[in-house]
C-alpha cells in the first residue's frame, strides 16, 4: 500500500494535540508520550477509547459515527461528535450520553442533537479526553475508574441545560433491543440497555447502569418509540427509549456526572460507583489514571530514536493494554451466557475476600503467538495469568475453551484453537495460578472433532463440523469445499493453523508429563507438509479428493485467495513456526529458502508490507493482518539474521506514522498490532510465540538506545532485563557484536531462563552486515525439547 502522508504541519499539530503540549525530549513521562489519534482516519468501534482506565470496563469517549462495527466510534475526520458511550469493546456497546442547551431533542435521534467540534483546542491522553461542542458551546472533559466513567460539562448560562441518555439508541454493531431508565432521586438515575444478538455475539446482552450529578436536576423526563413523553414519569422504557435531564446553569458552571456499569446487576453498578468514585474530585481521578497508566507503560523505559519513534512506541504499548476488557465486578460477579440461560458467576477469592483475577471480554487470540502472547508473558505475566483463569472458567461454565468470548458468550470468531498457544507460552514461562489440569483438558478437547475448531467462523450450532476436524483427525489436512454454516471455511489455513496449534499442545502435554499426548500431538504437527505442492513451491490447498485446486496463483487481488483465511499462498506458506527446519527442507536448503523469501520482502516494501485497502491477497509481505507478521524473523532460521534485522528495521519504519491516516493500515486488533511493533521496536522475537518448553527470543536490531524492561518479581527472579545499544542510527540496523551480561554472545537468540532472572543484552550495530555473527539457526522446535 502505497502511503497516504498528510502535510507535515499536520502532523506537528496532530503530535501536540495529543496531550503533550510544550513537552519536550526525555522528560515526558510514558503516557505523555501517547499520541491517541494516530490512524483514527479509518477506526473501529473498539480501536479509541481515550478516557478508560488499563483493560477498563468503562471505555468512554465521543463517538462521531455510531452505526457498524467498522468505521466507528472515534474518526479524525467527522466532523461531528453524536455521543460519548462508556462502552467500546468486542461486540459490545452501550450507554450513550450528551449534553445540550437549547430545545430538547433526544427524542429526535442522534442526526437532530450531534454537535460540530474542532480538533483545535481538543486534548486526547491516556485516561483522559478534553473537547469542545461547538453547537452547545459546551466544554466536555472525560475520565474514568475501571468501572466507572466520569464527565465534566461546563455549560453556559442556560435555563434550558439538558443531559440526554440515549439507551436505545443504535451503537456499533447493532440495535439496541430494549432499555429502561428510572429516577431514584433529584441527583441519581439508573438503568439497563440490552444490546441486541450479532452474528458473533448469539444472546441479546444487557448492560445496567447508574447515574449520579454533583446538583439536582430540576426535570427528569424521557422518551419511548422515539416518542417524546408529556406527562411526568419517574420511569419510562421499551424500543428507542431514552431520559434527559433538565438543569439551570450559571456562566462557566460546570456539571459532574458519575456513569458505574455493571454486566450484571443494578445493585452491582452501584456497587462499582461507591467501591471507586465515592468522591466527587474529577482532577484527582484524572491524575490517578495517568498514574497507573505511567505504573504500567513504565514497565518498559526506552531512551534514544527519533521522537516520533518514541511516540509510536508508547502509543504501540498503550494499544497492548487498552482493547481488551474486564467483564467483572468489583465484587467479582460475571455474566456467563455460555449456557441456554444467562447466569452470574463469581471469580475466585482470595484469602481477604477479594476477586484473584478479572474476568476479560476480548477479540479472538487469532495471530496473538506473535504479539500479545511474547509481549504479555515477558512483562504484563499477571494480565496473561487473569485471562488464561477467564479461559478456564468458561471451559468449567460451558465445556470450551474461548477464543473470543464477548459479554460472556462465545463468538467463534475466526478459526482454530488460538487459546492452546497462549496457555503453552503462559505455562512454559511459570504462569500458573489457574486450574492447569482443567486447562490441558480443555484444549486437548479442542483439538479433536466437536471441539472449538470446528465451530469455524462464527458457526454456534452444537454440535459443530464447520472447522473440517473429521478430515483432519483421519487424513491429517483440511480440503476446500467443506460446507457448512458460518464463514472462514479455508482449508489450507486450518490445516497450517491446526499442525501449529497441535505443536503447542504437545509443548504443554511434554511440560506435563503426558508423554503419548505429546508424541500424538507432534506426530500431527507434521500435518503441514501434506499442503507442499513440489511443483508450485507453495503451501497449495486440496479439494476433496485429493487434488490441488486449480487456477492456483499465490497473489490475487482480493481480500484472500482461496483456501486461505484473509491472506494468501505467498504468506500461509511460511506458517510453519514450530518447524522451521522442515519448511527450509521443502524449499530446497537455507540458501533457496532466504532467497524467495528476501524476494518477497522487495516485492513488499513498495506496497508498504500491506495488502491496501484490506485486500490482504494482494501482497507478498501483510504487516497489516496477523498471519504474516512473523516473516521478517524468519531470517533467523535461514542462517541470514541480517536479512531479519533489514526488515525488521524496514517494516517498522514503515508503520512509524504518528499522524491520524497512518500507523497500522490494517486491523489493530485489540493491542495485537501495537504489540508487535513493541516487539519489534526493543528487538526480541519468538517465532513460535513462545510456547516452546525452553523458550527464547530471537535477537533483532532495536531502534533505541537503551530499553529497560521491569520485571515482575512474583513471577520472574530479576528485578530488570536491559538492552543497549552503541552506534544506533536509522542507518544503522545490523549487528555488528553482541555481548550479554558482558560475555561475548554469538547466537542469534537466547534463553527466557536468563532473561527472567534478569541481565543487559548489549549490540554494537553498523552500516554494514556482520555475515559472520548469529549465523547458527535457533534450535529446531519439531524434535523434543532438548537443553538450550
Amino acid at each position: 500500500m502505497i502511503r497516504c502522508f498528510r502535510l507535515l504541519s499536520l502532523a506537528c499539530a496532530v503530535f501536540f494535540l495529543s496531550g503533550s503540549t510544550g513537552l519536550r525530549g526525555q522528560s515526558r513521562t510514558p503516557a505523555q508520550w501517547v499520541n491517541p489519534f494516530v490512524d483514527t482516519h479509518n477506526s473501529r468501534w473498539f480501536y479509541f477509547s481515550s478516557a478508560s482506565r488499563p483493560f477498563g470496563m468503562v471505555n468512554l469517549s465521543p463517538d462521531t459515527d455510531t452505526k457498524s462495527t467498522w468505521s466507528s466510534g472515534y474518526l479524525y475526520d467527522s466532523p461531528t461528535i453524536r455521543c460519548f458511550s462508556h462502552i467500546h469493546a468486542w461486540q459490545l456497546s452501550g450507554i450513550a450520553v450528551m449534553p445540550t442547551v437549547g430545545t430538547m431533542q433526544g427524542h429526535l435521534g442522534m442526526d437532530a442533537y450531534q454537535s460540530r467540534f474542532s480538533h483545535e483546542g481538543e486534548v486526547a491522553e491516556p485516561g483522559y479526553h478534553k473537547v469542545h461542542l461547538q453547537e452547545y458551546n459546551i466544554g466536555v472533559e472525560l475520565t474514568s475508574t475501571t468501572r466507572v466513567g466520569f464527565h465534566r460539562y461546563t455549560f453556559p448560562r442556560t435555563d434550558s441545560a439538558f443531559v440526554l441518555f440515549d439507551t436505545g439508541a443504535y451503537l456499533a454493531h447493532g440495535p439496541t433491543e430494549h432499555s429502561e431508565v428510572r429516577r431514584v432521586s433529584d441527583r441519581e438515575i439508573e438503568g439497563m440497555a440490552v444490546m441486541g444478538k450479532t452474528i458473533r455475539r448469539p444472546k441479546e446482552t444487557p448492560v445496567y447502569f447508574v447515574a449520579r450529578f454533583s446538583k439536582p436536576f430540576a426535570h427528569f423526563g424521557g422518551w419511548q418509540d422515539s416518542t417524546r413523553l408529556t406527562q411526568a414519569v419517574n420511569r419510562l422504557g421499551g424500543k428507542h427509549a431514552g431520559a434527559y435531564l433538565h438543569f439551570q446553569m450559571t456562566d462557566q458552571e460546570s456539571l459532574l456526572l458519575k456513569v458505574a456499569i455493571s454486566y450484571t446487576s443494578l445493585a452491582n453498578a452501584r456497587s462499582n460507583l461507591e467501591a471507586e468514585l465515592p468522591h466527587w474530585d474529577f482532577d484527582r481521578v484524572h491524575r490517578e489514571s495517568t498514574d497507573q497508566w505511567n505504573a504500567m507503560l513504565g514497565r518498559i523505559r526506552v531512551e534514544g530514536g527519533t521522537e516520533a519513534q518514541r511516540v509510536k512506541f508508547y502509543t504501540d504499548l498503550w494499544h497492548s493494554l487498552l482493547g481488551r476488557r474486564i467483564l467483572s465486578d468489583v465484587n467479582g460477579d460475571y455474566p456467563d451466557m455460555t449456557g441456554p440461560r444467562p447466569q452470574i458467576r463469581r471469580v475466585a477469592l482470595d484469602a481477604q475476600g477479594q476477586p484473584r483475577f478479572p474476568h476479560y471480554n476480548f477479540d479472538a487470540w487469532w495471530g496473538s503467538h506473535w504479539s500479545l502472547n511474547i509481549l504479555w508473558s515477558m512483562v504484563y505475566p499477571e494480565i496473561m495469568d487473569g485471562f488464561c483463569n477467564t479461559m478456564v472458567d468458561m471451559y468449567h461454565n460451558g465445556g470450551l475453551i474461548p477464543r473470543g468470548p464477548s459479554g460472556g458468550n462465545y463468538t467463534f470468531v475466526m478459526i482454530g484453537d488460538p487459546a492452546v498457544s497462549f496457555f503453552a507460552t503462559a505455562y512454559n514461562k511459570g504462569i500458573r495460578t489457574y486450574d492447569v489440569a482443567a486447562a490441558y483438558e480443555g484444549l486437548r478437547k479442542n483439538a479433536f472433532v466437536g471441539g472449538i475448531r470446528d465451530h469455524a467462523g462464527y458457526e454456534h450450532r452444537s454440535p459443530a463440523f464447520g472447522g473440517g476436524m473429521q478430515y483432519y483427525e483421519t487424513q491429517g489436512w483440511v480440503p476446500e469445499g467443506i460446507g457448512g454454516p458460518g464463514g472462514h471455511k479455508d482449508g489450507a489455513s486450518m490445516t497450517l493453523e491446526y499442525a501449529y496449534q497441535d505443536w503447542c499442545l504437545a509443548q504443554l502435554a511434554q511440560a506435563l508429563g503426558k508423554t503419548d499426548d505429546a508424541t500424538l500431538f507432534r506426530q500431527r504437527a507434521g500435518n503441514y507438509k501434506h499442503l507442499w505442492n513440489p511443483a508450485t513451491r507453495y503451501m497449495h490447498p486440496r479439494e476433496k479428493d485429493g487434488s490441488w485446486i486449480a487456477d492456483f496463483t499465490p497473489v490475487v487481488d482480493a481480500f484472500n485467495t482461496r483456501g486461505f483465511c484473509e491472506s494468501n499462498a505467498a504468506i500461509y506458506t511460511h506458517y510453519v513456526p514450530h518447524d522451521m527446519a522442515g519448511l527450509i527442507r521443502l524449499f530446497g536448503g537455507a540458501a533457496a529458502y532466504s532467497a524467495y523469501l528476501d524476494s518477497c520482502f522487495i516485492k513488499g516494501q513498495p506496497l508498504g508490507f500491506v495488502g491496501a485497502n484490506k485486500k490482504h491477497a494482494s501482497t507478498w509481505v501483510d504487516y497489516g493482518n496477523q498471519p504474516g507478521t512473523q516473516m521478517a524473523h524468519l531470517f533467523n532460521y535461514a542462517g541470514k539474521p541480517w536479512l531479519t534485522q533489514k526488515w525488521v528495521r524496514e517494516v517498522k519504519m514503515a508503520f512509524n506514522d504518528t499522524t491520524p491516516y497512518g500507523g497500522y493500515d490494517g486491523d489493530e486488533d485489540q493491542g495485537q498490532m501495537g504489540a508487535l511493533g513493541v516487539l519489534m521496536a526493543i528487538g526480541l522475537f519468538e517465532v513460535d510465540g513462545g510456547a516452546s518448553t525452553q523458550p527464547f527470543y530471537e535477537i533483532s536490531s532495536p531502534l533505541f538506545d537503551r530499553v529497560e524492561i521491569k520485571l515482575n518479581r512474583q513471577y520472574y527472579e530479576g528485578e530488570r532485563f536491559v538492552i543497549t545499544t552503541e552506534n544506533n542510527a536509522t542507518d544503522r540496523p545490523y549487528i555488528q557484536a553482541v555481548t550479554l551480561n558482558g560475555k561475548p554472545w554469538r547466537q542469534n537468540w537466547f534463553s527466557h531462563e536468563l532473561f527472567q532472572r534478569g541481565g543487559e543484552l548489549h549490540l554494537r550495530l553498523g552500516t554494514e552486515p556482520n555475515k559472520k555473527w548469529g549465523t547458527k539457526p535457533p534450535p529446531s522446535l519439531s524434535a523434543p525439547a532438548g537443553r538450550r
